[in-house]
């Protein structure tokens, strides 16, 4: 079986430095909060130009912590994505407050800007405090923060980007990061950009709400890092110092497998483009290519992914069924009565394996292969 995602092929080539890394803090001692997470701190903020740099324990936790940052709670409406994983909902949600599920665009499946305003005037309807919105970049490609963030002026909201697929992707030639007041991101192990347990980070442009962020992330501490003098309620969003060791090495790598990415994914869409609908990347964007997404016909999806298991091809779904149809979430006001993008998106969508150590043979024989099934299958259809 294919690995939809390899992990070991990196591994194999920082493999020394990392052990050299592992070494330096068994002899240092600092297993939380090392000096390593500071270094890996400048570092991102370098690498894509953000005023400032916090890391923390995962990426869910970066979102709430600019939510407990912002203060929001019972009353307060934010807008999100409803084809995206559940944590960028789930954090509105513990703080109390109003998520309103927001359709997305076919094209790109990000945030669809005339959704947003429709869902802004049903929040007011219900009587909530329209807050705050949380574009999500789907699958590694910038949403149009230009045209979101002209919406947020316009109605006084503040926007949080959800990079957690796209961190090292551009958008009109800026890197991800430094976009909105603030970006959050994922390091999970299969995320371009991944440790080997779970990290993230919130960037921000302001320096009053990195402050607070600082001491959210531990326990609300006080002024001077006294976290026996808790000035806020706060988590425990540490990360471990390991963690941001494994990152400084793997961000040395990054440049060059954001480009290995996208001439793999240059290549599936050449091969498969007279078969499924080939992802869409405006030309403004640069993607990161977390996952590479198809949309097939979806009468024969589930066909089309047995004859790829059969071939020893795995193929994953992103998403099967839009958060506004979750159980925990279904509560939780929409926009509009239905969000029909986001209900078509997961009866269509099938992500094909994409890592920057896919060898080219491979390549070729997932393409080769799924062009063979494709065929099969829509020929037993017609017949």
């Amino acid at each position: 079986m294919i690995p939809f995602i390899d992990l070991v092929a990196q591994q194999q080539r920082i493999r020394p430095q990392l052990e050299a890394a592992f070494l330096r803090i068994l002899d240092h001692g600092a297993y939380i909060m090392g000096p390593e997470v500071y270094a890996l701190e400048a570092q991102l903020s370098a690498f894509c130009g953000a005023s400032h740099t916090l890391s923390c324990s995962n990426g869910t936790d970066a979102l709430a912590l600019v939510l407990m940052a912002k203060n929001i709670g019972p009353g307060d409406a934010v807008f999100v994505p409803s084809f995206t994983f559940a944590a960028t909902a789930e954090v509105v949600a513990w703080m109390g407050a109003e998520v309103v599920f927001v359709d997305v665009l076919e094209t790109t499946f990000n945030m669809d800007p005339i959704s947003l305003e429709k869902g802004i005037h049903t929040a007011k309807k219900l009587g909530f405090r329209p807050k705050g919105i949380i574009p999500v970049d789907l699958f590694g490609q910038a949403a149009d923060y230009d045209t979101l963030q002209t919406i947020a002026e316009k109605y006084g909201l503040w926007v949080m980007a959800d990079a957690a697929q796209s961190f090292g992707g551009t958008y009109k030639g800026k890197k991800i990061g430094a976009l909105a007041e603030s970006t959050t991101t994922s390091f999970y192990p299969p995320k371009p950009l991944g440790c080997y347990g779970d990290g993230g980070a919130v960037f921000t442009e302001n320096t009053e709400l990195l402050k607070v962020l600082e001491s959210l992330r531990i326990h609300g501490q006080g002024e001077g890092g006294d976290k026996y003098q808790n000035i806020r309620v706060g988590l425990n969003g540490r990360m471990d110092t390991i963690q941001a060791a494994i990152l400084l090495e793997k961000l040395t790598l990054f440049p060059e497998e954001i480009l290995l990415r996208q001439k793999i994914a240059d290549r599936y869409s050449a091969g498969l483009q007279e078969v499924a609908e080939t992802p869409f990347v405006r030309d403004d964007c640069q993607s990161t290519w977390a996952q590479y997404t198809l949309k097939v016909d979806p009468s024969k999806r589930k066909e089309l992914m047995e004859g790829l298991q059969k071939e020893g091809i795995p193929s994953v779904i992103y998403y099967p069924l839009p958060l506004h149809h979750q159980k925990a979430y279904s509560s939780y006001p929409c926009a509009t009565e239905t969000l029909p993008i986001s209900e078509s998106l997961s009866k269509a969508v099938l992500s094909l394996p994409l890592h920057p150590y896919l060898d080219p043979e491979i390549q070729n024989h997932i393409i080769k292969t799924f062009c063979d099934v494709a065929t099969r299958v829509r020929a037993k259809k017609a017949a």
